[in-house]
């Protein structure tokens, strides 16, 4: 049976389940941490939890990497890339398999570094929080800049909020484009699209599409390379996530109006 949801603002609304008291992210938040502390990480990362990874997304979506070849070339060079944020599991790590063995890191809601037990777990996967207030941004900006110098890969939801199995693209700000911008950085983008499977058509695949390299137009003032940037990934992921050809979850406006996603 086909979900349907019903929501007010696509910039806004948010269909996660999770429930969390946010932490204060500011300038007491370690954002970049020793030598010690980042080689733990980098083991949980690109060692321990890669089987997890690997196995969750082969067997619930057996997804299939298109473009992923456009990646290859920069594996010596830090780089950003956006994505259509539809699963608030396989999100965490559908970029991390496309780029193996180069390190990932998410820009993340507080939210993600403030579940009681785990949230140190979820730093070392390679979270980055944005700071829940200006006092922690001279940090969190050292850390984003800390990890492209070290030729990692940086990974932002531009959409910002997650609406699980959602087939087009909602409209996104270009904020997050001032980062590349900032750094003169390559920029990807992959669209996860859902497609049906199995020989009655009853199963649902993930096709992820991997557009790039974009990069900033440093004709252009820097406002105007941020909607230049956005713009371009925005298009792209438009473009891809025409190749959606099931529903499983039905978004529709409470306006009474459709909302277009295939």
């Amino acid at each position: 049976m086909e979900k349907i949801i019903y929501y007010e603002d696509e910039l806004n609304d948010e269909f996660s389940s999770a429930q969390i008291d946010i932490r204060t992210i500011d300038e007491n938040y370690v954002f970049i941490h020793g030598p010690f502390w980042d080689k733990c990480s980098l083991v949980i990362q690109n060692v321990l939890s890669m089987p997890i990874k690997y196995l969750y997304a082969k067997l619930k979506f057996r997804i299939k990497f298109i473009g992923k070849e456009k990646v290859k070339p920069y594996k010596s060079q830090g780089y950003f890339i956006y994505g259509n944020h539809t699963q608030p599991f396989a999100d965490t790590f559908i970029p991390s398999l496309m780029m193996y063995p180069k390190r990932n890191f998410f820009i993340v809601n507080p939210a993600n570094v403030s579940i009681k037990g785990i949230g140190w777990l979820v730093a070392m996967l390679g979270a980055i929080p944005i700071p829940t207030n200006i006092n922690g941004m001279k940090g969190f900006l050292n850390s984003v800049e800390n990890k492209i110098k070290r030729n990692s890969a940086v990974t932002i939801y531009p959409e910002a909020h997650i609406w699980p199995y959602y087939t087009g693209i909602r409209p996104f700000k270009d904020v997050s484009f001032k980062y590349p911008v900032r750094l003169k950085t390559p920029v990807f983008c992959f669209t996860n699209c859902y497609v049906r499977r199995g020989k009655k058509g009853n199963k649902v695949q993930i096709v992820t599409y991997v557009d790039g390299p974009f990069y900033p137009d440093e004709t252009l003032k820097p406002k105007e390379r941020q909607r230049k940037l956005r713009d371009e990934v925005y298009n792209a992921m438009c473009e891809r996530a025409k190749n959606s050809n099931v529903e499983v979850i039905r978004y529709v406006k409470k306006e009474n109006k459709v909302s277009c996603q295939l």
